[in-house]
């Protein structure tokens, strides 16, 4: 008989008690339940990881992009957009006649001891709702606001327009000198010698 088969004679007679195989049970619970818990901590991880890379990307392509409706040479348009952190934006669109359309812009704004700040989302957006002048091929010019579109060719009295526009309770006062530019405020037209027009 070998030391092994004597071992086992010896040790086949015992039986471990039942407070002995609780305790077992409870240490697989136990160690079931730390295993899931570490699980769930590496998911959260990951997780948490995810998000801030993508946060990261978004930061350096420059802003995120969303869509937005728009009012675009008088139609309601959906266009996307992208803000940047430094006062700037793009935009896509696609106008009536199916034309892929791209533009972009921004700004700063001085203070009286010269320092600039970029301008932010909201003021990009109050910006891109404001009235156009726009001077077409055909030699007419078109102000456009909100779902307005307003012939002003024939409105000139010695080079300057005055147009008041109305949208509800809204209301903007227009001055455009015919291709000198235009002045846009919630009060009162504004005269062209104020706004550095000859």
């Amino acid at each position: 008989m070998t030391n092994r088969e004597k071992y086992k004679k010896a040790f086949s007679a015992l039986h471990p008690s039942d407070d002995f195989t609780l305790e077992v049970e409870k240490m697989k619970k136990i160690k079931q339940r730390h295993i899931f818990k570490t699980m769930a901590a590496s998911i959260a991880v990951c997780i948490i990881f995810m998000a801030s890379a993508t946060a990261a990307y978004a930061m350096d392509v420059g802003g995120i992009q969303r869509t937005i409706q728009l009012w675009i040479h008088g139609d309601a348009t959906d266009a996307t957009i992208q803000f940047g952190n430094d006062g700037t934006y793009s935009m896509e669109y696609t106008d009536v006649d199916g034309n892929e359309n791209f533009r972009a812009g921004g700004g700063v704004t001085v203070s009286p001891d010269g320092s600039t700040t970029p301008v932010t989302e909201e003021e990009l957006m109050e910006q891109l709702m404001m009235p156009e002048v726009e001077y077409e091929d055909d030699g007419s010019v078109w102000v456009y606001w909100l779902d307005q579109k307003i012939d002003i060719t024939d409105k000139f009295e010695d080079g300057v327009c005055y147009v008041k526009l109305v949208s509800g309770e809204e209301t903007k006062y227009v001055t455009v000198q015919y291709q000198n530019g235009y002045a846009v405020s919630d009060h009162k037209y504004a005269e062209p010698d104020t706004w550095g027009c000859e």
